[in-house]
C-alpha cells in the first residue's frame, strides 16, 4: 500500500501537525512517501521526516510555491499521487489542508474525509473514525473509492520516532497559469514563539483579567509551561489582545494535551473553539462559571492570587 502525506513548514521547519501525519501514515504499515513544497525547507529537515516513517520526500522547490496557493498546490500532489501510484493521501486538518485535500480529492476522484481521530479499519471495508460536531461526538464513515484522502485532527496519534533517516529526491510537476489564478498579496504572521494551532499547552485569559496591563502573569505563565497565550472573544473585540489569539468557534479551534483557562467564564462559543483539548484546567473565582462543567480540573479563586503562585510553583519544580 503506497501512501503519500503532504507535509508543511513554517519558517524553514516542519510542522508538528504534518509529522503527526506522516507517524499516523507509517502506523497504517505502508510505504509512505512526503511530499513538500516550496523551496524554505532545507535537505536535512526533510530526510529527518524519516525519524518518523517516512521512506522518501518528494521535494518540488519551487519559489512559487513558498505561499499556501492551493490551486498550485493541489496541482503538484494529485500529480505526486499518479507518479507515486498512491491510492491514500495523508494530511493534517488544518487550514491549508482543508481546502488543498477538497481540491485534490475532485483531481483524483478520491473519497475525502476529515477530522480523523483513529487509523482505519480495514478488516472489511475502509472505515475511519472522524471527530464531528466541533469535537461532542463522532461518525465512523465508510470510504468507498479506489482513492482515498484523510484529513488527521492534531493529538490523533502519539510521535513515535524511529530513528530512521528519508531520501530526498527532486519533484517537478510542471504548474500553469490557471495554478496561479489566484495569488496571495500578502500574510500576516502571528507573533510569539508558539503559534496556537500548534501548541502543545494554551493559557487563555479572559475579561476576569480586567484589563490588558495585567497580561503579563498569562505570559509568565506560558512561558513557564512552554505554552502559547490565547484569549476569548470578548477580550480580542476590547482591543486588549490581537484577534489572531481569539480562540473559540469563530477565533482559532485547538486541541492541546493542557488548556488552561483563566478568567473565562465559558460561553459556549468559547467551549466550541477547546473542547478537543486533552485537559482543560480552569481557575476562575465564581464556583458556578459554566467552564467547570467542561474541566478536567478546576481551581475557585482569584486569579490574582492563584496564577502567581502556580507560576512560582512551575518555577521551582523545574
Amino acid at each position: 500500500m503506497a501512501i503519500l502525506v503532504f507535509v508543511e513548514s513554517a519558517e524553514g521547519k516542519i510542522k508538528k501537525s504534518s509529522l503527526e501525519a506522516v507517524g499516523f501514515a507509517a502506523a497504517m504499515e505502508g510505504d509512505v512517501t512526503a511530499i513538500a513544497l516550496g523551496s524554505e525547507v532545507d535537505e536535512s529537515e526533510l530526510s529527518s521526516l524519516g525519524n518518523y516513517g517516512a521512506s522518501k520526500v518528494l521535494h518540488q522547490s519551487d519559489e512559487r510555491l513558498n505561499k499556501g496557493v492551493i490551486q498550485a498546490y493541489s496541482s503538484v500532489i494529485a500529480a505526486a499521487m499518479e507518479s507515486e501510484n498512491a491510492d491514500i493521501l495523508v494530511l493534517a486538518n488544518s487550514a491549508l489542508g482543508n481546502p488543498v485535500s477538497a481540491r485534490v480529492a475532485i483531481k483524483t476522484d478520491a473519497s475525502l474525509v476529515s477530522n480523523v481521530t483513529e487509523l482505519p479499519d480495514t478488516s472489511g471495508e475502509f472505515t475511519v473514525k472522524r471527530s464531528i460536531y466541533t469535537g461532542k461526538a463522532f461518525a465512523t464513515v465508510s470510504l468507498t473509492k479506489t482513492r482515498k484522502i484523510l484529513a488527521i485532527k492534531k493529538n490523533a496519534i502519539e510521535l513515535k520516532e524511529t530513528g530512521g533517516s528519508a531520501s530526498v529526491e527532486s519533484f517537478d510537476s510542471p504548474l500553469n497559469d490557471a495554478d496561479f489564478a489566484a495569488s496571495i498579496t500578502s500574510t500576516d504572521k502571528t507573533t510569539g514563539e508558539i503559534l496556537l494551532p500548534e501548541a502543545e499547552i494554551v493559557v487563555s485569559g479572559g475579561r476576569g483579567l480586567k484589563g490588558p496591563e495585567n497580561w503579563g502573569m498569562i505570559e509568565d505563565l506560558a512561558k513557564e509551561l512552554g505554552a502559547a497565550t490565547g484569549c476569548s472573544k470578548p477580550v480580542s473585540d476590547m482591543g486588549w489582545r490581537p484577534h489572531h489569539e481569539h480562540v473559540g468557534q469563530t477565533g482559532v479551534k485547538v486541541s492541546p494535551q493542557l488548556y488552561v483557562a483563566i478568567g473565562i467564564s465559558g460561553a459556549i462559543q468559547h467551549l466550541a473553539g477547546v473542547n478537543s483539548s486533552k485537559n482543560i484546567l480552569v481557575i476562575n473565582k465564581d464556583p458556578e462559571a459554566p467552564f467547570f462543567k467542561a474541566a478536567d480540573y478546576g481551581i475557585v479563586g482569584d486569579a490574582f492570587e492563584v496564577v502567581p503562585k502556580l507560576t512560582e510553583a512551575i518555577k521551582a519544580a523545574k
